[in-house]
């Protein structure tokens, strides 16, 4: 391995929800004049990359976009996804170490069905890249540690079901921040339990405790599932500076944070105070990833010992942290039958709602309870945007690692859905052949993730 450290930045200048939005052109400047000033790009074992579009097959892979890939995706959304994945090939390769996509727009928001943006994001950036790097290079078991201060719902959603990917998300407590969720009972599926591990912390929590929260049970958990690839959501509103968030972490606990994780990529969520904390945190995670002294990164208007932690702060967290340990190191002995029932398939309904496009979605999502993999997935939506009628999906996801028998159920439930004319949309996700059906009743036309397929 090279022990070069890749960088690839796209500040994504034509895009923005809107002029004085917290996501906007922007957000990176200051950053990009930071590493530029502090010669950062001199360093002979940091190298800048420019960044490539991901295909509207890469996002089909992930997403059912309704009511197809190129309706919700812009070109500044293939070229954040893609920087991931270049990254991605380079270290898996070995000619890189690991490396930053240093890139907007965000995506950790995203859920496995897109109708719309929400939560400032359309396409999961890190998502997009498990696929890829599961179908390009084989990786089998991929650990996420979410960073940012919101709860990364959306990646949660997407992998709930998937006992290979371990999700662990540390973030503002959902009872005082968007959007609402990311509590310690969210632990994964019947087939992936406490493969989804989420730690609320309450508003105020300093480093000293995010620390312990990453030495006592990020690291040991992960050290037991050990991942072939980790990839941090690395989202910096959890900075005291932040305006959208109540928390208290410096630039020097996230630098001190990525050289514990020591992943092999971070991928740009949130992080919104632009001048006071991204140039500091984006500087110190980049030093941190390539092994240089970032001891002297530090916010004009912090001193060492500003904030401090309470007592009973740190023990709530403590106890949290021990509960969470318990059930991981459990987790194969837990009784799933009596935390998620019996019978053929496993059922939930959801009501998820875009806070940025206004859409209201209700969601029924079944998963079949198979005994030889993790089970395919059916999701019926319906999506009300305001005006006009509601969107009606049928959708099915098999997993990568299905069973031939659950590759052929999945496929009669996609025909017979196609049939049965309740639905405005229906698609196929397959990713043991890799393949993207979706099928428009309007136009009687099936399509596959690269354009028209046939009549039908």
């Amino acid at each position: 391995m090279s022990g070069k450290t890749g960088l690839v930045f796209f500040p994504a200048f034509d895009w923005s929800i809107s002029p004085t939005h917290p996501e906007r052109e922007e957000r990176l400047l200051y950053t990009r004049d930071t590493i530029f000033e502090e010669g950062v790009l001199d360093l002979p074992n940091i190298e800048e990359l420019a960044p490539r579009l991901a295909t509207f097959h890469d996002i089909a892979r992930v997403h059912f976009c309704v009511p197809r890939v190129q309706s919700q995706v812009t070109e500044a959304h293939l070229i954040a996804a893609g920087a991931a994945m270049l990254l991605g090939d380079l270290i898996m390769e070995g000619r890189l170490q690991n490396g930053f996509a240093l890139v907007r727009p965000p995506g950790h928001h995203a859920m496995r069905v897109v109708h719309g943006n929400r939560g400032f994001c359309n396409i999961n950036n890190e998502a997009v890249l498990v696929e890829y790097l599961r179908r390009r290079h084989g990786v089998k078991k991929i650990a996420i540690i979410d960073s940012d201060v919101h709860h990364g719902d959306g990646t949660q959603e997407i992998f709930y079901h998937d006992p290979d990917v371990l999700f662990i998300s540390f973030h503002q407590d959902g009872r005082t921040i968007y959007p609402g969720t990311g509590f310690t009972h969210e632990l994964g599926g019947p087939l992936a339990y406490a493969r989804t591990l989420n730690i609320p912390l309450p508003p105020g929590t300093t480093d000293e405790t995010f620390l312990y929260v990453v030495d006592q049970l990020i690291l040991p958990v992960l050290q037991d599932f050990a991942p072939d690839f980790v990839i941090n959501s690395a989202g910096q509103d959890n900075h005291y500076t932040d305006p959208l968030g109540s928390m208290r972490f410096t630039a020097q606990g996230y630098a001190e944070f990525t050289r514990r994780l020591n992943p092999h990529l971070a991928v740009l969520e949130g992080g919104y105070a632009i001048e006071s904390a991204l140039p500091y945190v984006n500087l110190a995670i980049l030093l941190a990833l390539s092994g240089h002294d970032y001891s002297c990164v530090r916010e004009p208007d912090y001193w060492p010992g500003k904030f401090q932690e309470s007592p009973e702060r740190l023990d709530q967290v403590k106890r949290m942290v021990d509960n969470l340990l318990g059930i991981w190191e459990n987790r194969d002995r837990a009784d799933i039958e009596k935390l998620f029932g019996t019978g053929k398939f496993y059922q939930r309904k959801k009501n998820i709602y875009y806070d940025t496009d206004y859409i209201e979605e209700e969601q029924f999502e079944k998963v079949r309870m198979c005994p030889q993999c993790p089970g395919y997935i059916i999701i019926e939506s319906r999506a009300n945007r305001g005006y006009g009628s509601p969107s009606r999906i049928f959708a099915v996801s098999v997993p990568f690692q299905a069973c031939s028998g659950c590759q052929a159920e999945a496929a009669d439930a996609y025909e017979r859905a196609k049939k049965e004319g309740r639905f405005d949309y229906v698609y196929l996700q397959d990713k043991t052949t890799d393949t993207y059906m979706s099928y428009e009743r309007a136009k009687n036309q099936e399509w596959c993730s690269e354009g028209p397929r046939s009549e039908v």
